[in-house]
């Protein structure tokens, strides 16, 4: 079945409107970057093309936790990526992507490239070709306010230790993302994850969690429990269990 742009983008709202009536409650994000660099106008073909892809990784994403592409040609093309925390449901991603999707739009109105986090998914667009490539630029850091009640240096390196484990194998996995925890004395365990999202390689994937495991130190060492999260790879860990089994 084919659609206008006009049509489509009506298809679209009249999915997402019932869509949020079923989850009742929206997620909160957790952090959110506008370029601020470029905008776009109302109604202009960057906007239906930015439309028409939001509508794409709507239903690309939730069946195996990723989804990227593109809509639209030379200036106006719009390239975006979708991506469920791999513990995440089929049904709780979808309504993670759908309320990544209008949030966006609220947040960064008229802006040709943004990117936005939840504790479930993330979701980025942009007006240039990122896909493939590692995003050193958008980043933040979350910790708990906590602090160890245990010698620091020695949580800090089985902290270390576990998540670089974790790094190494969500590198070699196709759904690039890996769970896992470990004894700590004072705690019962340390439980982590780490996630790149699947449009790089393996190698990059690395790279990627590597560079985050060493940012720790700068946000979360000696807390209970922290995160370093990118556009491309994230990584966390807690002193409870924090993922779904």
């Amino acid at each position: 079945m084919a659609f206008t742009d006009r049509a489509f983008s009506l298809q679209l709202l009249l999915l997402i409107s019932s869509f949020l009536i079923q989850t009742a409650i929206s997620a909160t994000p957790l952090f959110s970057i506008c370029s601020n660099s470029h905008n776009f106008t109302a109604n202009s073909p960057y906007e239906k093309n930015l439309i028409k892809l939001l509508g794409e990784l709507y239903f690309k994403t939730p069946p195996t936790g990723f989804g990227l592409g593109s809509s639209g040609q030379g200036y106006d093309r719009a390239y975006g990526l979708s991506l469920c925390r791999g513990d995440v449901s089929t049904k709780d991603c979808g309504a993670c992507v759908v309320d990544a999707s209008d949030e966006i739009i609220k947040r960064c109105p008229n802006d040709r490239g943004a990117i936005i986090w939840y504790d479930n998914c993330l979701l980025k667009y942009a007006d240039s070709d990122f896909l493939g490539k590692i995003d050193g630029q958008n980043r933040f850091y979350m910790w708990n306010l906590q602090n160890v009640t245990i010698d620091p240096q020695e949580f800090n390196q089985r902290t270390r230790g576990l998540l670089s484990e974790l790094s190494e194998h969500a590198s070699k996995t196709g759904k690039m993302y890996a769970k896992g925890e470990v004894e700590v004395t004072g705690y019962e365990k340390i439980y982590g994850m780490a996630q790149c999202s699947r449009d790089l390689s393996g190698a990059e994937c690395k790279k990627c969690l590597d560079d985050a495991v060493n940012e720790l130190p700068r946000c979360c060492g000696g807390k209970q429990g922290g995160r370093v999260v990118g556009g491309s790879c994230n990584i966390r860990y807690e002193i409870y269990p924090f993922l779904n089994l």
